[in-house]
């Protein structure tokens, strides 16, 4: 989701549209809503068991066309390739012009990124071993980008602008490590002669890009994504890695525009819709037993536990090497609350769990797991930062 350090308004300026579909606040709550409804909705007696089986209700069209054929589908592998094209062009447009264009500052937040990911993953298939969960293992790697910066931004001017950068850029690559995890470990057998498919329709945008310059030719370089995704989709590795190749190839200079297009229904459409389809799970006796189990387990300790350990563990080995130089000492309790709030999976975590489980009890046991652990970052997280931040001032 794009995003930026915080959107706040100055006191001379009105608070616009534009600035409220920036607010990560603004979406972090609308997700809110939308999963407390799907929540409710599905619990509720005479309409639970219709609404969930509204998501899977089937289009014949699609199903005849070898194409995703159900609501559900349509959701996760092709509106969610439209999420994964907006995070793709914030992925580029940080690291050739943004916060990560340079080495120096791209290596603390990629180092606590990488044991952000690495640590949750080694504590889930530890709380799993030798069960059928194990595939689950990418689920608490993940970090909600406009959760996190929305409940940071909730703290105010009194947050250090380096630690705003450090969890924007931090969630940034975090993104992308969940894009390759998914692209290489959550696709299918791949099927060589569609992967030629999705080669020849990179040639032919890059040829487009390169040497078309008419009003046709964002037409043709959507139509051509079309083409790529539906062979991306047919060749076994997930779909929505077609976002995240069109947009690696667009024109930095052409990504301002192109976000403008999708930040509206990315951030209120899409991901309100995805968050509505994927939290349809039903609460009863059989669901909080499962809550005790080894995929719950490891869920909540890998994003509760495994996040800011990995995080603050990155960041202090970066210091002590002295790959990092800074003025002053790092303030690791603030380090620690990024670290929490990295905790806070719901999104990207949901998603990957639909993809780790075929099972329908098991991705609703593991999407619970995400909802809980997701919740209490929030609050430990807001709680550890609002007492780290007034201990700050009384140092200062």
């Amino acid at each position: 989701m794009t995003q930026h350090p915080s959107t706040t308004v100055t006191e001379n300026r009105k608070f616009t549209i534009t600035d409220f579909l920036h607010d990560s606040r603004a979406i972090g709550i609308l997700l809110l809503l939308c999963t407390a409804t799907s929540l409710i909705l599905t619990n509720l007696p005479g309409i639970g068991e219709n609404y969930s089986q509204f998501w899977e209700t089937e289009i014949p069209f699609l199903h005849s066309a070898h194409l995703p054929h159900s609501i559900l589908h349509v959701i996760n592998d092709f509106l969610m390739a439209l999420f994964f094209f907006q995070v793709g062009m914030e992925i580029k447009r940080e690291t050739v012009v943004g916060e990560l264009s340079s080495p120096s500052r791209m290596m603390m937040p990629m180092i606590a990124a990488l044991f952000g990911v690495i640590f949750p993953a080694i504590i889930f298939l530890t709380a799993t071993k030798g069960t059928v969960y194990q595939s689950g293992w990418a689920i608490p790697t993940a970090t909600d980008i406009a959760f996190s910066l929305g409940i940071l931004s909730l703290l105010g001017k009194a947050v250090p602008h380096s630690i705003k950068i450090f969890l924007t850029a931090l969630a940034i690559i975090d993104d992308l490590c969940a894009i390759l995890i998914i692209a290489f470990f959550y696709g299918g057998q791949p099927k060589f002669t569609w992967l030629l498919g999705v080669a020849a329709s990179i040639l032919i945008i890059i040829l487009v890009i390169k040497y078309l310059k008419s009003p046709f030719s964002r037409i043709l370089y959507l139509s051509l994504g079309m083409v790529m995704w539906y062979c991306m989709y047919q060749s076994g590795i997930h779909a929505t890695f077609a976002g995240v190749i069109l947009s690696a190839l667009l024109p930095i200079k052409k990504i301002p525009v192109y976000e403008k297009i999708l930040l509206f229904p990315v951030n209120f459409l899409i991901i309100p819709i995805f968050a509505l389809a994927n939290t349809s799970i039903a609460i009863n006796a059989s669901a909080i037993a499962n809550l005790t189990g080894e995929l719950s387990i490891g869920i909540v300790l890998g994003l509760l536990i495994g996040k800011p350990v990995g995080i603050s563990l990155g960041v202090y080995l970066m210091t002590k090497m002295r790959i990092i130089r800074s003025k002053s000492k790092p303030d690791w309790m603030l380090y620690v609350g990024v670290g929490i709030l990295a905790g806070i999976g719901f999104t990207m975590s949901i998603f990957v769990s639909t993809l780790a489980f075929e099972d329908r009890s098991l991705q609703d046991t593991a999407k619970l797991a995400v909802l809980i652990a997701s919740t209490l970052s929030m609050i430990i997280g807001y709680a550890w930062l609002k007492i780290a931040l007034k201990k700050r001032q009384v140092e200062l």
